[in-house]
């Protein structure tokens, strides 16, 4: 019998998707169940893209370019533009979700057997893509005691070595919502200036800022723009995980061509997915997500666990 790759073997399970099965379980036990486990928005998807599914009217779905729709692309251009990220729609590949951005970036960027420095807490499914691509991540701890802020440079260098490619960031942080200030990032640009390294920037939760602080985005970092790679996805701002649209964002030519081999193998970004992810641009500004206040250290201590209240369960 033909044994599994190793890559295969390797291949971790999601650690998110494998509570959905329990979940299940205990709701048909007739247990409330708060998901805590999976990045799905409490919030509408805008009307506007419901609409435009809703009235879709074409004789065939076709294949979209591999890069995208370019009237799509054209019209992301003004919504970077809100945060000062300046861009063409050159700039913009449109992927299958911010998942693919991620996989297509390290399969661009990356060599087997090189690695990746990775704050964590880090979204899971970073290992994934990594394994996917035969590189390693190698992982630098953050703190709640020290607020999950950016660990010190020398940290980061205690990890670099000749197997060094990339530094991998999520800002603001998926899970711990932490949102890089302009000296961490900074701290971040000199990293890599000094060897010569790619940044990957996961900036997915832009609009879930709650502090007042300032979003820095990996884009305003002057003197590595071609070491940028910005991963983005309509999923959370605009509650559409569904329809699997993301962005892959540089403005390295050489890595949006090697991108494009792989855009080009897989044929095409979701054409429905673009269709509602365009005209969620078009969202009345009044959609917006509410405004929550920060909850200190001192008062979430003061919250009774979800989890031992009868008849409900917490899936983390």
């Amino acid at each position: 019998m033909p044994t599994i790759s190793i890559r295969g073997n390797e291949m971790p399970a999601s650690p998110i998707r494998k509570l959905a099965p329990l979940a299940d379980a205990a709701k048909q036990r007739g247990v409330h169940v708060f998901h805590l486990n999976i990045g799905q928005p409490d919030l509408p998807t805008p009307q506007a893209a419901i609409d435009a599914i809703r009235n879709i009217d074409r004789k065939v779905l076709e294949y979209s370019p591999s890069a995208g729709y370019r009237s799509y692309r054209e019209k992301l251009v003004g919504y970077y533009a809100k945060f000062n990220i300046n861009l063409t729609a050159d700039d913009i590949i449109i992927t299958s979700g911010g998942s693919e951005a991620v996989l297509f970036s390290f399969l661009s960027c990356l060599n087997p057997g090189d690695e990746i420095i990775v704050p964590e807490p880090a979204y899971a499914n970073y290992m994934a893509f990594a394994i996917s691509a035969g590189a390693k991540i190698r992982t630098i701890a953050t703190t709640i005691e020290e607020g999950f802020s950016l660990p010190k440079v020398e940290k980061f260098e205690e990890l670099i070595n000749e197997r060094t490619k990339a530094i991998l960031i999520c800002n603001p942080n998926n899970p711990t919502g932490y949102l890089y200030t302009r000296r961490e990032m900074n701290q971040i640009r000199d990293l890599v200036k000094k060897y010569d390294l790619f940044l990957f920037s996961d900036e997915v939760y832009r609009e879930f800022i709650y502090t007042g602080s300032p979003y820095i985005s990996a884009c305003h970092l002057e003197g590595i723009e071609n070491n940028v790679v910005l991963i983005d996805s309509v999923s959370k701002r605009y509650s559409e995980c569904g329809i699997r649209i993301g962005a892959l964002i540089t403005k390295n030519k050489e890595i949006r061509d090697a991108v494009m081999k792989f855009c080009q193998a897989r044929l095409s970004p979701p054409l429905i997915g673009q269709i509602a992810a365009e005209a969620s641009l078009d969202a009345p500004e009044e959609y917006s997500f509410p405004p929550l206040s920060p909850i200190s250290l001192s008062e979430r201590g003061s919250i009774p666990p979800m989890a031992s209240s009868p008849g409900k369960v917490a899936a983390k």
